[in-house]
C-alpha cells in the first residue's frame, strides 16, 4: 500500500528527540509499502519541499521554524503554515491511506484535506489529548481558541477512519470525545531493542571518557525539558541526595522550554556540576552507551491527572535498555513498575525519593533483578517490530473497510 505519513517534527536517529515515527515508517518500509513522510524542517523557514529517500521511506520537507523560543502564538502560525503547506503535498503522493501523527492537534487539517482529495481512509494518531493537556496545564485559556480546538478535536476523530492511541487513557479520552470504541487501537510508546540492547561496553567505555563520573552510580533522564515534564524536581532531589552525602549522580540528556530555568536552579541549590549534570540535546542514536552505562532511567511529570495517560519514551528506552525505571508520576506506567517490579514509583518528597534510591541503588541484587524484569516487560508487550505490525493492521483494515 501507498502510505502518506503526515508529522510535522518527524525526527532521525541523527537528531535529539523520539524517532517513532522513523521506526515505525521503516519497518513499514521494509514489509514492502510506499511511505511517503511529509514534515518539516524546524531549522529554518524556507519555501519550496526537499526530497531525500532514506530507510527506504521518501521523506518531504518544507522549513517552518520552530523551536522553543517561539512564543504561543508564534507556533500556532507555525503549525497553521505547514498545514497549509502539507495538505497539497500529501494529495501529490497519490496514496491509499493518508497517516497523520500529532501532536500538534493541526496536523489533522492538512491531511484530512488530503485524504478527502484523494478519496482515500485517513488515520488518525494521538500522542497526547489535545486540548486536554494545555487547558489543564492552562497554556490554552481563551475561551474562542478552547472551542476551536475542541471542534478541531471531535471532527478529526469524526473523519477518521483508524485512531490509533498512545495509551490506556488516551484511548478512553478518545473515545470520551466521540470515536468509537471499534475504531480506536491502543498502539504505545515502544522498544527499540536493535538500539538499544548493546550490552555493558559501550556503557563502560562512555563512563571512562566521563572525568566528571568516576565509578559513582548514575540515573539518566533523557527527554525534553518541557513544562509538562517538570524535570527541576530532579534538581531538588540531587539536593537532597547531597544533603544525605549519597554519591548518585543525575544526568540530564535533552533541551526544552525550562531547560535555562533547570540549570539556574540547580546552580542555586549547589548540585550543578556536582552531582547534578545537563549534558544537552543528544542524538538519539548515543542515548544507548548513556543508558548502558547507568543504573536506571528516570521520568518526571507533573503532578496533574491529565499527565497520567503519558507514553514517554524515555520509560520505554529504558526498558529496551535493561535497566530499572524511576519514575515520579502516578497513571499507567506507574502501574506498570508496581505490577512488575521494574523499577521504582519515587514519592514527590524528594527527602523521601533520596532515601528509598539510595537504599535501591546500593543493592546489586535488586538492580539486577529490576534490570531484567524491565527487559522482560519490555519484549512481552512493547517490543517495536509487534507495533509495527500492528500500525499495518490498523492501515491495511482502514483501506479494506473504505473499499
Amino acid at each position: 500500500m501507498k502510505i502518506a505519513y503526515l508529522h510535522q517534527y518527524f525526527l532521525e536517529p541523527s537528531d535529539g528527540g523520539g524517532t517513532r515515527s522513523w521506526e515505525l515508517g521503516r519497518r513499514l518500509a521494509m514489509a514492502g509499502h510506499e511511505v511517503t513522510v511529509i514534515t518539516s524542517d524546524l531549522r529554518v523557514n524556507r519555501r519550496g519541499w526537499q526530497v531525500e529517500r532514506k530507510a527506504g521511506m521518501e521523506i518531504h520537507r518544507v522549513g517552518v521554524r520552530y523551536d522553543n523560543g517561539l512564543s504561543y502564538r508564534q507556533r500556532i502560525a507555525a503549525f497553521l503554515r505547514f498545514a497549509a503547506s502539507a495538505g497539497p503535498r500529501a494529495r501529490a503522493t497519490g496514496a491509499d491511506v493518508v497517516f497523520a501523527t500529532s501532536t500538534p492537534l493541526t496536523i489533522a487539517l492538512p491531511a484530512m484535506f488530503a485524504a478527502r482529495a484523494l478519496g482515500v481512509p485517513f488515520v488518525f494518531e494521538v500522542r497526547d489529548l489535545w486540548p486536554a493537556v494545555p487547558i489543564a496545564m492552562g497554556a490554552l485559556r481563551n475561551p474562542a481558541m478552547i472551542t476551536a480546538a475542541k471542534s478541531l478535536e471531535r471532527l478529526a476523530y469524526r473523519e477518521a477512519a483508524q485512531v490509533v492511541a498512545l495509551s490506556p487513557g488516551m484511548r478512553a479520552g478518545v473515545i470520551a470525545a466521540g470515536a468509537k470504541p471499534g475504531q480506536v487501537t491502543m498502539i504505545p510508546n515502544a522498544c527499540d531493542f536493535e538500539l538499544f540492547d548493546v550490552g555493558p561496553q559501550p556503557g563502560a567505555r562512555w563512563r571512562a571518557e566521563q572525568a566528571w563520573l568516576g565509578d559513582r552510580p548514575l540515573l539518566v533522564y533523557a527527554g525534553t525539558l518541557g513544562k509538562a515534564n517538570g524535570a527541576g524536581w530532579l534538581a531538588r532531589l540531587a539536593h537532597a541526595l547531597a544533603r544525605r552525602g549519597s554519591s548518585i549522580c543525575i544526568a540530564v540528556v535533552g533541551d526544552g522550554w525550562e531547560r535555562e530555568q533547570i540549570q539556574r536552579q540547580a546552580a542555586r541549590l549547589g548540585v550543578l556540576n556536582q552531582n547534578f549534570f545537563m549534558l544537552g540535546s543528544q542524538p538519539k542514536s548515543s542515548i544507548p552507551a548513556l543508558l548502558s552505562g547507568a543504573s536506571g532511567a528516570l521520568s518526571t511529570f507533573l503532578q496533574l491527572p491529565a499527565l497520567h495517560d503519558n507514553s514517554a519514551n524515555k520509560f520505554f528506552d529504558g526498558l529496551a535498555a535493561g535497566k530499572p525505571v524511576f519514575l515520579n508520576h502516578e497513571g499507567w506506567l506507574a502501574d506498570l513498575v508496581r505490577e512488575r517490579d521494574c523499577g521504582l514509583v519515587m514519592p514527590r518528597d524528594v527527602e523521601q525519593a533520596a532515601a528509598l534510591l539510595t537504599t535501591k541503588l546500593s543493592d546489586p541484587s535488586w538492580l539486577r533483578r529490576a534490570g531484567a524484569a524491565a527487559t522482560q516487560l519490555g519484549r512481552e508487550r512493547f517490543d517495536r517490530n509487534d507495533h509495527a505490525r500492528a500500525l499495518e493492521g490498523v492501515l491495511t483494515r482502514a483501506i479494506a473497510r473504505a473499499a
